[in-house]
């Protein structure tokens, strides 16, 4: 009670002296040279944190005399490279402006210049805003390489897994190439997302907010939801969907016609994670149904002995080419299905696959390896994941499959059991090309091989093309190499392979000791 009492005192005399220290500047003018006050401004307020969930996030409310455009900078406090400047295009008299991207346990400096119709600059009004520490369950960031000139633009955005042993709710933040947090959501005290739990993490819609599922993994959280979760910068729920006779396990994901794609367990099912759902973002209904059982052979225990959870659903892709669907299961491999349920391809070894479900022997399934010579790979120890070819190797309990440009196939090979066998763990970011009327695959680039242990993930991770910049995003997110749990934000040149940008991401606590985060993104902070 005490601390609440404190914390609430804290935040009213921030935001009085945010209001004193604004008016002074008004009527006075800045006497140290620096950006100076505008008339133009009639009333205005700040609110830090209006949502109570996003304690790096404020508003600035201002009535002006003229309509105005407003450029804000947030000056950074790494020098003058560190700044961050965005761009609000609205001509108003009542401006409403987002402030994100704030320091944490800092007296942030922002600055608003305001521009007439005519692009002519009316003056600057400088804002202060003191903001409180970073609470005790975020990570310590070490910057090991950022070469700021030829890295992506953006901050990185983190899915966190780590706690400090006593709370759980999971928070996602984003951090800048310096390693500051500059945003993050803590929905510790919301009475429906205080036991969020969202498996692999947060993605931005197409409409620039953020989505997610929230269900309870499994692991005996309370609070369990179920539903699909659409959020402003702010954590306002915006949107949600429910998956009646289904529950939420690890995966949403936005098709281009807005629908989502899910991964579930079917209520009252024998076994887990083995269905995939299809939502109407507008209806909210549920308008196709995958079941895993019928199209593979969910008696098949080459890589696990689960015969409940035997597909482990770990992420589902879809592909507008052919309106079809990837679907990553952690224990089989990656198989495309069609929109039907048929079998198109399968993307593992060759041991051991039978009859599906409904019939189907799946043997004519598997995708026969190419050489870099584009010849058939035929020996047998190759084919069945004994051995690697120097051109090509499997991918092994894999995540986080995507489609590049060219159309090829790109995932997280996280590495575990590779070739059967515990010894010589390394996890690799992996590009395919696949031949899908020949039924061939070619693999085409690697990077992570070289690493070994030190970016060796069994679980979770993520892979990222950043076409822009013809870069990949490289994310490790469960190291046990040399002492405590972490994860690693990695940023590769595609074509010399050469680091760009790495970030180690030392949780106080990983999820199950081992779990610091199961993907990042590289985004800008505004859509």
């Amino acid at each position: 009670m005490c601390n609440s009492l404190l914390k609430s005192k804290y935040v009213l005399l921030s935001l009085l002296f945010v209001l004193i220290a604004a008016s002074c500047n008004k009527d006075k003018g800045n006497p140290s040279g620096e950006p100076t006050g505008t008339d133009v401004i009639e009333n205005q307020f700040v609110s830090l944190n209006p949502s109570s969930f996003s304690p790096l996030s404020a508003f600035i409310e201002l009535e002006t005399s003229e309509e105005v455009r407003v450029s804000m900078r947030i000056n950074g406090r790494n020098g003058s490279n560190s700044d961050f400047v965005h761009e609000f295009p609205t001509f108003s008299t009542v401006l409403t402006l987002p402030v994100h991207g704030l320091y944490a346990d800092h007296l942030n400096l922002v600055d608003l210049t305001f521009y007439d119709r005519n692009g002519r600059d009316l003056g600057t009004e400088r804002f202060e805003i003191p903001t409180e520490p970073l609470i005790s369950v975020m990570p310590e960031i070490v910057i090991e390489e950022a070469k700021r000139n030829d890295m992506a633009d953006g901050m990185t955005l983190v899915s966190y897994f780590g706690h400090n042993g006593a709370t759980f709710p999971q928070r996602p933040f984003i951090f800048d190439s310096y390693g500051e947090i500059r945003w993050y959501l803590d929905f510790n005290a919301s009475p429906e997302l205080g036991a969020l739990f969202y498996d692999d993490g947060v993605e931005r819609l197409s409409n620039g907010n953020f989505y997610f599922g929230s269900g309870g993994g499994g692991f005996g959280l309370s609070g369990e939801i179920n539903k699909i979760y659409e959020v402003d910068l702010f954590g306002n729920i915006i949107n949600t969907w429910e998956m009646p006779g289904y529950t939420f396990h690890h995966e949403v994901h936005e098709k281009p016609n807005g629908n989502f794609l899910v991964t579930v367990n079917k209520i009252g099912a024998a076994t887990v994670e083995d269905h995939i759902i299809e939502i109407d973002r507008a209806s909210k209904d549920i308008v196709n149904v995958w079941d895993l059982n019928l199209a593979l052979q969910n008696s098949r225990t080459t890589w696990t002995d689960d015969t409940v959870d035997w597909f482990h659903a770990n992420a589902v892709l879809y592909d507008e080419r052919d309106d079809s669907i990837i679907v990553s299961g952690r224990t089989q491999g990656l198989v495309k299905l069609s929109s039907n349920n048929e079998v198109l391809w399968i993307l593992a070894p060759h041991r051991d696959w039978g009859l599906s479900g409904n019939g189907v022997d799946l043997a004519t399934r598997l995708l026969q390896p190419l050489d870099s010579n584009s010849q058939p790979i035929t020996d047998p120890s190759v084919l069945q994941g004994t051995l690697n070819h120097p051109d090509f190797e499997w991918a092994w309990y894999q995540h986080a499959p995507l489609i590049t440009p060219d159309g090829n196939l790109m995932l997280f090979d996280n590495g575990d059991n590779r070739n059967y066998v515990s010894s010589g763990p390394y996890s690799r970011a992996v590009e395919y090309r696949i031949d899908e009327t020949n039924k061939t695959i070619q693999q085409l680039w690697q990077y992570g091989k070289e690493r070994g242990e030190e970016t060796y993930s069994r679980i979770v991770s993520d892979a990222d093309y950043l076409e822009s910049q013809d870069h990949i995003l490289f994310s490790p997110g469960a190291i046990l190499d040399q002492g405590a749990a972490h994860g690693k934000s990695i940023e590769i040149d595609y074509n010399n392979r050469s680091v760009l940008f790495e970030a180690t991401i030392i949780p106080p606590v990983a999820f199950f000791d081992i779990i610091t985060l199961h993907r990042t993104e590289r985004i800008t902070l505004y859509p």
